[in-house]
């Protein structure tokens, strides 16, 4: 897994899988791989060429403007999401053209809070381990 702290500032190459305020998640393929019953707040990708911690490639929350599903494009990360998925690390990596304000973090924040919450119940009712958690938030400066 990359160190996000040596990345801060950097520009990284991200792929857009879930468009913000799109319902549904489709996997490489362009599968249905998740329906939700919330629009997703951000768009939501992958870093091309990195891996994360669960062996697939490295998530990224893109802030912004909504993008079409399979945009391309270069922007600067600007802070790390530490998430906990299952039994593996899954963090997730926040690119954004601008920086951050207060209320990207705190959307970001109680995102993740919500989404491990509700991956545990999931997981309870599936008789699987609910070990899914939103592990903190780390970025470069904030304004």
């Amino acid at each position: 897994m990359q160190n996000v702290h040596r990345f801060f500032g950097d520009s990284a190459t991200v792929i857009v899988e879930v468009p913000r305020g799109a319902c549904l998640k489709r996997d490489a393929q362009g599968r249905i791989d998740l329906i939700s019953p919330v629009p997703a707040p951000f768009n939501y990708g992958r870093i091309e060429g990195l891996l994360g911690g669960d062996g697939e490639p490295l998530d990224a929350v893109i802030l912004g403007p909504r993008h079409p599903r399979g945009t391309c494009l270069t922007l600067p990360v600007r802070g790390v999401v530490y998430f906990v998925d299952g039994s593996s690390r899954d963090d997730k990596w926040v690119c954004a053209a601008k920086p951050l304000k207060r209320r990207d973090v705190a959307l970001v924040k109680s995102f993740f809070r919500v989404y491990a919450f509700a991956k545990r119940i999931r997981d309870r009712l599936s008789g699987k381990p609910a070990t899914s958690r939103f592990d903190g938030w780390h970025s470069a400066a904030v304004s």
